[in-house]
């Protein structure tokens, strides 16, 4: 298995991915999560994995200095006409992961890593060079597919066989991750280099919610019910993604 990359899929990600309610909840949580836990100064931001550049342009526009790295060229040029779109500068890297410390030769304040491991052949092998590209101060803002999630979704829908194989992995050329993540498997890899302060759920509910609720439902409240029970403790880990934000140990 390799890491995966979105060389064919821009257009169809973009449409997917952001094109409705389940963009705009996990963008608004991911926002909300990161305006409460940094300092209100300008930081210098790393975006790993920025894919269309819908965080790190938002960042952009509170007066951030951002760097974006991301390996599939059509991706990028997206987030390049997204920032002249929006009259925003930021630095564009074309690079995998696995390049980045011989590129990058300065720590950043804050470093986004969201919905990147679970495209990755071996997801805990980018956790030291995250530490590495973070300053002792500074933040990781870490958003991952949640394997919990992907078992309940299927629990639900009466899936068994799929659930008899333990098979979570999503067909090639789908847009469901290859590598969900088991959350505490992730919290033990972690240790001694992340300290996590704050963790989130995203879509806690909307996903679980039938298709014609979904459809009914206001943009508005959705997001607002969303944003009132992402950290409850009985839905936050039934979140579709899980967003820890970390701090290097």
């Amino acid at each position: 298995m390799s890491d995966r990359h979105f060389d064919q899929l821009a257009t169809r990600f973009a449409e997917k991915i952001y094109g409705g309610a389940k963009g705009a909840i996990r963008l608004t949580v991911l926002q909300a999560d990161l305006q409460e836990a940094l300092p209100k100064r300008p930081l210098r931001v790393l975006d790993i994995g920025a894919g269309l550049g819908h965080m790190s342009l938002w960042l952009a526009q509170q007066g951030h200095d951002v760097t974006l790295a991301e390996p599939a060229a059509p991706m990028l040029e997206g987030a390049r006409q997204r920032f002249a779109e929006a009259g925003q500068t930021g630095t564009f890297i074309q690079a995998p992961w696995q390049e980045l410390l011989g590129q990058l030769t300065q720590p950043y304040d804050l470093v986004l890593c969201h919905a990147v491991l679970e495209w990755l052949a071996e997801p805990h092998a980018i956790l030291p060079v995250l530490h590495q590209l973070t300053a002792k101060d500074g933040w990781l803002s870490l958003a991952f597919y949640n394997r919990d999630a992907l078992i309940y979704r299927n629990l639900l829908k009466g899936h068994f066989r799929k659930m008899r194989k333990n098979d979570m992995a999503g067909e090639k050329q789908s847009l469901t991750p290859q590598q969900p993540l088991d959350p505490r498997e992730l919290a033990t890899a972690l240790e001694g280099l992340w300290q996590v302060e704050t963790q989130s759920g995203v879509r806690v509910f909307h996903d679980y919610m039938p298709v014609e609720f979904q459809a009914r439902a206001e943009l508005e409240a959705l997001v607002e019910m969303e944003l009132a029970h992402r950290r409850h403790p009985a839905f936050a880990g039934l979140g579709r993604y899980l967003h820890w934000v970390c701090r290097p140990v």
